[in-house]
């Protein structure tokens, strides 16, 4: 029974806390009960309870760590636009740049391209966005 209060207080700093390790610590403790459920001594539930908290947190953390640092695969804002066609409303250079038809709005633009000069009306592919201003090639 004490095993199952303790799963149950791991489980509340868990949730206020968002910390993996205190689930991790509560999923032993619930190893711990099913071991003294089984008849175990405090030796052995003591035992298990240390042995699936280390292995969880072993297997377990490395695994969340390297997903966490994974960029979404859904992009948003600014970040989906990179890669869009945007058709040109006013000539788009290097220099004072223009305008750009980009996602149903209307974004001033820049040419990438020192050289390249883009004429209303032709088809353009958004590399980058500074600021307001879509840089296009």
């Amino acid at each position: 029974m004490w095993w199952l209060i303790a799963a149950v207080g791991l489980g509340i700093p868990l949730v206020m806390t968002a910390m993996p390790e205190f689930g991790m610590f509560a999923v032993g403790a619930v190893a711990g009960a099913v071991t003294a459920a089984l008849g175990g001594g405090t030796v052995a539930q003591v035992l298990v309870f240390v042995a699936v908290s280390v292995a969880l947190i072993a297997v377990v953390r490395p695994i969340a760590n390297r997903h966490r640092g994974q960029s979404p695969e859904l992009a948003s804002g600014v970040d989906a636009l990179k890669g869009r066609t945007a058709t040109v409303l006013t000539r788009v250079d290097a220099g004072d740049g223009g305008r750009i038809k980009l996602g149903g709005e209307v974004w001033s633009a820049r040419a990438l391209d020192g050289e390249r000069v883009y004429e209303a009306g032709q088809q353009v592919d958004v590399v980058e966005i500074e600021g307001a201003t879509a840089l296009v090639i």
